[in-house]
């Protein structure tokens, strides 16, 4: 069997591709994970195949990755459109740092928006190995009525809903032909000198020399084969599914592909979680193949089933895809040998989780299984992040974006029966002092027997952004005994927990300056106490100030979406740093700045709708800096909450 995934932007017909190739020859039985990914299980001229459909958009291009990594080739369906050509920009990236050969299909040309070069043209900014057509098209006025193959130079007539009929080449199309062949000769003779020197010779190459050549290239991934069609009127298909049969490698350059060495029996790439079945893992074999009850990272699998996970297998050969059924211990996105499993190559993981939210049951009773399903999710789901709010407790969940989010809620509603509410995770506030000021605190307690009796004197003083905590003493004549100052330290830290506005209080020096005891009534409780109240009581007088936490963020965008980030940078109250190209990504930036984290979530709806949903970004904590101007409205809120 080999395997191919079809990936390409929103709207530019991949799955209306996927129906029209896996029914050419018959039915195809499929298989849907998550309502993202669908595979089809199909035969062509008496092989089998598959077919992996990712949905498109920002949302679900974590899927892409694995989807590639289990592949033989992957299609790049584009739109015929070249203002659409930055909408593959992401899909092009990824295909360009996986190494998979790649055809490239320009889909829906029966209503074209522009000329197919143009078209290409726009497309080949994002790609580092040239596009090269191998078909052109054959026009009747302003309609395209069929298409030349450039290798055999046969010329075939599309049928709505039948095989193309070969006709004689239209002498409209002749001069087009002869130049776009020659150029399609030209790239390929940089890779082989024997054509090189028939190209000299003005000789004209056989046909089955150049779509051998050709193949060989494909398989190298030193040029993308641009093929075109419309694949709702079934036209351009069985030249693309011919292509994919002669050109495409075997099961075998996967795996080198991959990274796995000759012990790893399998790939695993996705899973599901289905009501009443429950894990299902779809693992492609390698090697000798895979048996119900083999041993695979260290346990045994359970029974392995077609996509439709109703017929069982006997087991996979070599190359075949299947579902692992009661196999709970395997996870998506690992190589696996017999005892391990080790990770997919860095080109096939996800963007981060950019978009977080607060999670927690509708229902207060459900938190154990919402946690527990979750933490599910997140095994099955590569582009879901799962951490825990330290001021709330509850989890956050780490998105694509809202559709995402929306998948998760609908998923936890569909096959856990659990109702959600999310929120976005606030900016973490912290605390601060602008001024040094000495304050002395006496704790007394009297309430029969031995009492409580503590007196310190304390000074407070800023430091600098980023120094934290620091204690000192400089009690003379022993009017604090030394085993009492710890408990004094331990006060302050605890006084610093939650300043005047509700937040930690960071940055600034407390020093012991004097104090009295009592022989009796002293403790390090009552000196841990004064510590803690003086040092409270100061902070009040101290110049109290809300410091906001500004992330370092690292922006991928297409090149030319890079203007339009300046000004929303402005807008969100940050400092650009500076942009760069991307030393391994064609056509793409690295845009550097530091932003309020109070503005991370509109950072991002704005790179969703600025970048047309190909931008991303990657945040880290950098420093505190202090508010200026109103308080913001979170950290009231957060104020009111320690209240």
């Amino acid at each position: 069997m080999r395997v191919f995934t079809v990936i390409g932007p929103t709207q530019s017909g991949k799955t209306t591709l996927v129906d029209a190739l896996s029914s050419l020859d018959g039915r195809a039985t499929q298989f849907d994970i998550s309502g993202v990914v669908n595979l089809r299980s199909f035969d062509y001229l008496d092989e089998p195949w598959m077919a992996i459909d990712i949905d498109g958009g920002a949302d679900s291009l974590a899927y892409a990755g694995p989807a590639v990594a289990v592949s033989d080739a992957v299609v790049l369906c584009v739109p015929p459109d070249p203002e659409a050509a930055v909408l593959s920009a992401p899909y092009l990236r990824l295909i360009e740092h996986s190494g998979v050969p790649c055809f490239l299909f320009i889909n829906r040309m029966d209503n074209p928006n522009g000329r197919i070069r143009d078209i290409v043209a726009g497309l080949q900014s994002y790609a580092r190995h040239h596009i090269t057509l191998r078909q052109i098209p054959i026009r009747e006025g302003d309609t395209i009525v069929g298409a030349v193959d450039l290798i055999s130079e046969r010329a075939w007539k599309y049928r709505e809903g039948e095989p193309s009929a070969l006709i004689e080449l239209p002498q409209s199309a002749e001069q087009r032909e002869q130049a776009a062949r020659a150029e399609l000769l030209e790239e390929l003779s940089d890779h082989d000198d024997h054509l090189l020197e028939q190209l000299i010779e003005d000789k004209q190459p056989p046909s089955e020399e150049i779509y051998h050549l050709a193949a060989e290239v494909l398989q190298h991934h030193e040029l993308i084969p641009a093929y075109i069609g419309a694949a709702g009127h079934g036209n351009g298909l069985r030249r693309l599914m011919k292509a994919l049969r002669h050109e495409a490698p075997g099961v075998e350059v996967a795996r080198d592909r991959a990274g796995a060495g000759a012990d790893v029996l399998a790939i695993a790439a996705f899973a599901d979680i289905k009501k009443h079945i429950g894990k299902l893992v779809v693992v492609r074999a390698l090697g000798d193949g895979l048996k119900p009850h083999d041993q695979l990272g260290g346990e045994s699998i359970g029974s392995l089933t077609g996509i439709d996970a109703k017929t069982q297998l006997d087991g996979l050969a070599a190359g075949e895809v299947g579902l692992a059924v009661k196999s709970d211990h395997l996870n998506p996105g690992l190589l696996y040998t017999a005892t391990d499993g080790s990770e997919f190559p860095q080109w096939a993981a996800g963007r981060p989780a950019g978009f977080r939210q607060i999670v927690r049951p509708v229902h207060e009773r459900d938190d154990v299984r919402l946690s527990s399903a979750l933490s599910r999710l997140g095994e099955i789901d590569p582009g879901m992040s799962l951490e825990q709010d330290e001021l709330t407790g509850h989890a956050v969940v780490g998105t694509q974006g809202p559709l995402h989010i929306r998948r998760i809620t609908e998923k936890l509603e569909a096959d856990f029966s659990l109702e959600i509410t999310s929120q976005p995770v606030q900016a973490e506030y912290r605390e601060s002092i602008t001024r040094k000021v000495e304050h002395r605190h006496r704790h007394r307690k009297q309430s029969g027997g031995a009492g409580q009796f503590a007196d310190v004197v304390i000074e407070i003083a800023p430091l600098a952004r980023g120094a934290g905590f620091e204690f000192a003493e400089v009690v003379k004549g022993g009017a604090v005994p030394r085993n009492y100052i710890p408990a004094v330290e331990n006060g302050a830290a605890d006084a610093l927990a939650e300043g005047p506005m509700g937040h930690p209080v960071v940055d600034l020096k407390v020093t012991l300056k004097d104090g009295k005891h009592h022989s009796v009534d002293s403790s390090d409780f009552a000196f841990r106490t004064a510590g803690k109240m003086a040092v409270r009581d100061a902070i009040t007088e101290a110049g109290p100030v809300l410091l906001q936490p500004i992330m370092k963020v690292e922006i991928h965008l297409p090149s030319v979406f890079v203007g339009e980030l300046v000004p929303t940078i402005s807008s969100l109250h940050g400092q650009v740093l500076g942009f760069a190209g991307h030393p391994e990504a064609e056509g793409w930036d690295v845009f550097n700045a530091l932003l309020p984290a109070v503005t991370q979530d509109d950072l991002n709806r704005s790179l969703a709708s600025s970048t047309r949903g190909t931008g991303w970004a990657e945040f880290t904590f950098d420093h505190y800096e202090e508010v200026r101007g109103p308080i913001p409205e979170a950290a009231r809120r957060g104020n009111m909450a320690s209240a």
